[in-house]
């Protein structure tokens, strides 16, 4: 069995899914939940990021060379 097929959503399955939260969270929560969500992601990115940086080498190396010569 194909596991693209199970995951594949239709629009009855996302039209149902909506309805459902609507219904546990009410309407006037469902965009504070979004903006979490969102917030979340754009942290998540930024740390990614940052840990890209090749200035933040530098800084791990100096930790463990000090943690070494202690």
């Amino acid at each position: 069995m194909n596991t693209l097929t199970i995951l594949a959503l239709s629009w009855q399955h996302i039209l149902i899914v909506a309805i459902l939260l609507v219904l546990l969270f009410g309407g006037k929560k469902i965009p504070e939940l979004m903006r979490g969500v969102g917030s979340g992601i754009k942290e998540f990115k930024d740390a990614v990021k940052e840990e890209d940086k090749p200035g933040s080498e530098k800084t791990s190396s100096n930790t463990n060379n000090n943690s070494s010569s202690n």
